[in-house]
């Protein structure tokens, strides 16, 4: 299954960021979504800031047109701030991208816990991100960091405790 663009995407002006107020809110908006949903598509979890120029997301090659690093640090910040990114180091050139945020990842993995009747088990988070019973869900193949601060969500919620299992990790619903 290919990506589909949004129409924006070929119209040159998009690659410039809009003076006027309302027109720059509604074009931010745009570019979260966007480079949300591409890397959902892609399955991206962290960005190289002065690899993002260069990736399709920015530079549409097709329109010779790309979006300028002052402009792509707009766009990283406004995802910041909806709590969609994370910065990995000070100098904020790389960063981590929350597509789905810790709680609906945790929401995600506790309702198929539930649907399967594993209420009171315990997993490793290997056999929950990799396992064979994981397949087909959308959580399967989620990174660590991402599956911990999900399981987390679920601990504060009640619902999951996170353990140590021999040398790695584990958790138990509840």
């Amino acid at each position: 299954m290919s990506f589909e663009w949004p129409w924006q995407y070929n119209f040159p002006p998009f690659f410039t960021l809009q003076p006027n107020v309302d027109t720059r809110q509604k074009q931010l908006a745009a570019w979260c979504s966007l480079a949300l949903s591409y890397c959902r598509h892609h399955k991206l979890y962290t960005l190289d800031v002065m690899e993002a120029q260069e990736s399709p997301v920015f530079n549409n090659k097709k329109i010779e047109r790309k979006l300028s690093m002052e402009a792509i640090q707009v766009v990283f910040e406004e995802l910041r701030k909806k709590g969609n990114l994370e910065w990995l180091d000070k100098n904020k050139s790389r960063c981590l991208v929350m597509w789905r945020r810790p709680e609906e990842w945790g929401k995600l993995i506790y309702q198929w816990v539930s649907k399967n009747g594993m209420v009171n088990s315990v997993f490793t988070l290997y056999e929950l991100s990799n396992g064979d019973d994981t397949e087909g869900e959308e959580f399967h193949g989620l990174e660590e960091w991402m599956l911990l601060r999900s399981l987390q969500a679920l601990q504060t919620e009640g619902k999951a405790e996170v353990i140590t299992i021999d040398d790695g990790k584990g958790v138990k619903f509840f």
